[in-house]
């Protein structure tokens, strides 16, 4: 399934988040898609507190020279008069200081204009301006494609040493630590530490691989699979894994209708009934048929199937009491004591200080080993640092208390030139595939306990009619986006699927290119126009087309693209409030009280398509527009429901390619979600680790990742 909600993109994407990707682990992709917190490129948004930018080997906290000028990271107390005194031995120097971010208060490299005006996190250059650096001379699509792949085929997992920390920061604290019921990254990537399914796929290949299944074999029909498990799989506790396991989790809590778990879309198989002319659905089979053997029956081909066995396997042993007595909803929830929180993963949660830090440790009785017999994982610990918001994220990691960062557009000029002074790399591994967008809540339903509407009768009119889709996607200045937020590195998006998808990506899908003019026509051919010269618009029964917009706060890039297309949408008439909201009230609004209008946000992807089933299947959890409906409730959808059936039950690569091409066509001509741009995956790692390269799906195997320091 896909879970949803967006944040920098650490997964396959880089981290498998609204799955389908692998993670920027590279560990295991899951089939789940997942909210985004950050901006698409960057599923999980690093960040750390901010402190002066570190030169020396222990970090004293030194400024660091560049060229002929100073750099330095703002801290908490200081000001531009404080920093020329310690740097210029005069406070009224303060106007030789420059900000390298380009933020508000400068442009094209003039010195800061105001002494008041800075904020903790931002990078000062002291001295003369340098001009800012220019992105080297890209290379091709092609070629970067060729390069990543010649990559994964030279790679060979080294014997590491044991000992040390991965440290990583985000704004994506979790919601949940029940895996079983996450829908956003802060969650999903976490608990991907912890959990793992009977098979995973390979961040080198893109491949399936063996998991807590050693071997599989299946009938000639493909639809009776025998997956044969490890034997040597304990639980964090101690307690052997077993086929009861898989058993339990597949028909006690994915199929238990009482548990919203995520994954059951993903395992629900639809048909068509030409005698009802309705669509039904079925359910596969999932028995234990020893202590180690598990079969699955499905009642149709499904091609995706080994790669949707990675979803994760859960314990029996602890939660089969809260099925039972209908607590599992609320197990497991953020305020749980995390040592209760058993999977068979590598890392088990050591610490959760909220607001504050995650310490996942090293799980002693792991499974797995390398070539020579030594015990996986290598690192003894992974810390996410937990932050307000993206500026203290880079600042941390100029100040060396991070070790991984998901770059911007707009900070790789600034990162670009301290690569080899502050030992890291920035990797560019080509857009991302997950997706950010503009969407209008079409939800016709009603509040139960209140009997209003979720959204009213006109805004229900104005955000179901395409023609005002698609006025409002003419009015989104796609290229602004990229060059002057994004700063060149991103590209715009048309179609719902990915290029990182490959041939499975539509390139030839309509497209609304930025055009003002167009938008106005648009509107004014369907009478909604301008009476009373208040600059916006009135629709047929005069009522003023004005709606409330919200994005994330924590993400100043999303905030600044949310901000264009405010500017956009109000330039052809319209009426727009905006303002960001708390990450974990978006989600709440997007997924259970529907009390929205209009809202950007992002999505995770992955390289199957069929891990957005959730989002674009009209009865779909994540069909954010109008979820759960019971019949789709337009031409559109039903064509759309029945051409990601069919992909997923055919096993020719071409067909599937075909029907997710029409797919993607019919998207775009309805536009239920409005797309912006998907960024460059750039991520800057410091050069103090082994068994790491980057691929099209990943970085590392977090498993295989030591410490060379």
């Amino acid at each position: 399934m896909l879970k949803a909600l967006k944040s920098p993109d650490p997964s396959n994407g880089e981290v498998v988040g609204l799955d389908g990707s692998a993670t920027l682990t590279g560990l295991r992709q899951r089939v789940r898609w997942v909210w985004l917190v950050g901006f698409v490129g960057l599923l999980v948004v690093v960040s750390v507190a901010s402190t002066a930018l570190a030169t020396d080997e222990e970090g004293s906290g030194s400024s660091q020279a560049v060229a002929d000028s100073t750099v330095v990271v703002v801290k908490p107390g200081d000001t531009l008069r404080t920093i020329a005194m310690e740097h210029l031995g005069d406070e009224n120097r303060w106007p030789e200081i420059y900000d390298i971010n380009q933020g508000v208060v400068q442009a094209d490299g003039r010195a800061l204009s105001d002494p008041d005006l800075i904020h903790i996190g931002w990078v000062l250059q002291i001295g003369e301006a340098a001009p800012s650096p220019e992105v080297a001379e890209s290379e091709s699509q092609s070629e970067l494609l060729a390069r990543l792949r010649a990559n994964a085929e030279d790679f060979e997992y080294a014997v590491g040493t044991s000992g040390g920390a991965l440290t990583m920061s985000t704004v994506s604290e979790p919601l949940t630590f029940n895996f079983a019921l996450a829908n956003d990254t802060g969650s999903t990537e976490l608990l991907g530490h912890l959990f793992e399914g009977l098979t995973e796929i390979s961040w080198l290949t893109n491949q399936v691989e063996p998991g807590l299944a050693e071997t599989w074999e299946h009938s000639d029909d493909g639809l009776t699979w025998t997956f044969h498990l490890r034997t040597d799989v304990t639980w964090h506790d101690g307690e052997p894994f077993t086929a009861q396991d898989v058993d339990f989790t597949f028909n006690r809590i994915i199929y238990n209708d009482d548990i919203p778990a995520g994954e059951r879309s993903v395992f629900t198989f639809r048909h068509f009934d030409e005698e009802s002319g309705m669509w039904q659905e079925s359910r596969m089979t999932v028995k234990a048929l020893d202590s180690h053997t598990v079969e699955f029956v499905l009642p149709a081909p499904f091609a995706p199937f080994l790669r949707s066995m990675g979803t994760p396997i859960y314990p029996m042993h602890i939660l089969e009491a809260n099925v039972e007595d209908g607590s599992f909803s609320s197990t497991w929830d953020i305020d749980t004591d995390p040592a209760e929180v058993i999977g068979t993963g590598p890392f088990f949660i050591e610490e959760y200080q909220p607001g504050e830090r995650i310490v996942l440790k090293r799980n002693p009785n792991y499974w797995m080993k390398d070539e020579a017999g030594n015990s996986l994982p290598y690192l003894d610990q992974i810390v996410h640092l937990i932050v307000p918001d993206l500026e203290s994220e880079l600042a941390g990691f100029l100040s060396e208390e991070s070790d991984v960062h998901y770059v911007s557009g707009e900070e790789f000029a600034q990162l670009e030139p301290l690569q080899e002074r502050q030992n890291f790399t920035i990797h560019r591994r080509g857009p991302n595939f997950g997706s950010s967008f503009l969407v209008f809540n079409m939800n016709p339903g009603t509040n139960p306990d209140t009997g209003d509407p979720y959204v009213t009768p006109e805004r229900l009119e104005w955000f179901g009619n395409k023609q005002f889709r698609q006025a409002v996607a003419h009015s989104i200045d796609k290229g602004t986006i990229v060059d002057q937020i994004q700063h060149g590195l991103a590209y715009e998006q048309w179609s719902s699927i990915s290029p990182a998808a490959g041939d499975f990506h539509n390139p030839d899908v309509r497209r609304y290119e930025y055009d003002v003019a167009k938008a106005n026509q648009i509107l004014d051919s369907i009478g909604w126009v301008d009476t009373d010269g208040d600059g916006i618009r009135e629709d047929g029964d005069g009522n003023e087309i004005e709606f409330d917009l919200v994005t994330n706060t924590g993400n100043s890039v999303r905030e600044r693209i949310t901000t264009l297309i405010q500017q956009g949408m109000e330039e052809i008439g319209l009426g727009v409030n905006y303002r960001p909201i708390e990450f974990s009230d978006l989600v709440a609004r997007l997924t259970n009280s529907y009390d929205w209008e209009a809202i950007v946000i992002g999505l995770s992807g992955g390289t199957d398509p069929y891990g957005g089933i959730d989002v674009w299947h009209s009865s779909g959890g994540l069909h954010m527009w109008n979820p759960k409906q019971s019949q789709p409730a337009t031409e559109w959808e039903a064509e759309i429901d029945e051409l990601y059936i069919e992909a997923s039950r055919e096993l020719d690569h071409q067909t599937r390619v075909d029907h997710y091409h029409r797919a993607q066509e019919i998207i775009a001509e309805n536009v239920p979600l409005i797309f912006t741009t998907l960024t460059e995956r750039l991520t800057a790692t410091r050069d103090v680790f082994g068994n790491t390269t980057p691929t099209l799906y990943g970085l590392w195997d977090i498993r295989y990742l030591y410490r060379t320091d």
